[in-house]
């Protein structure tokens, strides 16, 4: 049976609540041929906004192909380039002569070349017959552009866990040459997707970079009202001939702060738990069941940070802004202005905190700050 209460996949349609303006402002940037950035903590909604925004565009008529790949796994450059080719080509072609003959025409010159055997084994749609050079890089991040430009066709391609470029030898690497490429194309039939849920990671690579400096539009994730969650949730027990009130379900929202994923997985928990009547301690059982998933991560986490780091983010919890003030250093052990700017960075690395719109420190993720308050530092409510 269907759960109302969906959280191993993303959303679209009738499930996906909320961000409806979120929904409508990609669609318009999509619409227009600009690239995008969406970054966020994980599971928070990134994929359902983006597959809501295709479905939309469908619905009214737009015509597209659209291409994706992660990034996770990727560890060289020439690993990139040729799932990023691969990807491309079979937005357009399927058969093994349709994609030999594209590989002909469009990278002509270059070291990539269709191997028959390559793609019967590994799906692979292009391989590499020599070593690359950064001529190579160049002709393939401008392979969709042009494919998208001779054929009047509009492309977009979604390139999932973008930070992870990061996790290479040396990132410019690609980085470079697409910027140069984003900035040169003039086009606008083909689009970018850069998501990420290393929120600190794309920023550096996205904002903070002068490489990608206004040419990438960032799309935030809107907060789904407190209201129009709680009546969601509502309505997904009484179709199951269960009752609860939705003081509770606000209770919910806000331990989460609106994460949906974290609150639907909760909810499905105490969903599976209970036959009628939900009362408080239910939900309080379903949480307690939710942390001991999550807890051995968590663990890792506080396992891996210094005892610096862990002074400033039992200040970041006490609600400290200014962390460079003698008192707050004296207080929390932090030796120095300077190592406070240290401390500072290296969990924003870890990407265990992040900025707020105020620039003021906050931790990504609310069940790890739930978990960290009363199991780590066993803070009173």
């Amino acid at each position: 049976m269907e759960s109302p209460f969906p959280f191993s996949q993303y959303v679209t349609g009738n499930k996906f609540i909320g961000r409806k303006q979120d929904v409508t402002l990609l669609g318009n940037l999509l619409s227009q041929g600009e690239h995008i950035s969406i970054y966020e903590p994980p599971k928070t909604g990134k994929t359902s906004l983006i597959q809501q925004t295709l479905f939309s565009l469908r619905v009214t008529g737009k015509i597209f192909s659209v291409g994706q790949f992660s990034a996770m796994n990727i560890r060289t450059p020439e690993e990139f380039l040729l799932r990023f080719g691969s990807t491309v080509l079979k937005m357009v072609a399927s058969s093994p002569s349709e994609l030999e003959a594209l590989v002909k025409q469009q990278l002509q010159g270059t070291h990539f070349v269709f191997d028959g055997a390559d793609f019967t084994q590994t799906g692979q749609a292009v391989s590499v017959g020599w070593p690359l050079d950064k001529s190579d890089a160049m002709a393939m991040l401008r392979l969709p552009f042009s494919i998208a430009d001779e054929r009047q066709q509009n492309m977009i391609l979604i390139i999932e866990e973008f930070h992870c470029i990061g996790n290479l030898e040396d990132p410019d690497s690609i980085l470079r040459p697409l910027s140069a490429v984003i900035k040169e194309q003039k086009g606008r039939n083909f689009s970018f997707v850069f998501s990420g849920s290393a929120v600190n990671a794309m920023s550096a690579i996205l904002k903070d970079n002068i490489l990608f400096n206004r040419r990438v539009e960032r799309v935030r994730l809107s907060p789904v009202p407190e209201e129009e969650m709680t009546e969601h949730l509502h309505h997904g027990f009484l179709t199951s001939g269960k009752v609860v009130e939705k003081r509770l379900l606000q209770g919910v929202y806000n331990l989460f702060r609106g994460h949906l994923w974290y609150i639907h997985h909760l909810i499905a928990i105490a969903d599976s738990m209970s036959r009628g009547y939900i009362m408080e301690p239910l939900l309080v059982e379903s949480l307690e069941s939710l942390v001991s998933i999550h807890e051995p991560a968590f663990r890792a986490v506080m396992n891996g940070l210094t005892t610096h780091q862990v002074s400033l983010l039992r200040a970041t919890l006490d609600g400290v802004t200014r962390f460079s003030a003698a008192d707050v250093i004296r207080r929390y052990g932090l030796n120095s202005s300077a190592n406070v700017k240290r401390v500072k960075e290296a969990l924003m690395k870890k990407e265990v905190i992040m900025l707020d719109q105020n620039d003021n420190p906050v931790l990504e993720d609310p069940l790890f700050e739930y978990w960290v308050r009363k199991y780590y530092f066993e803070m009173k409510d």
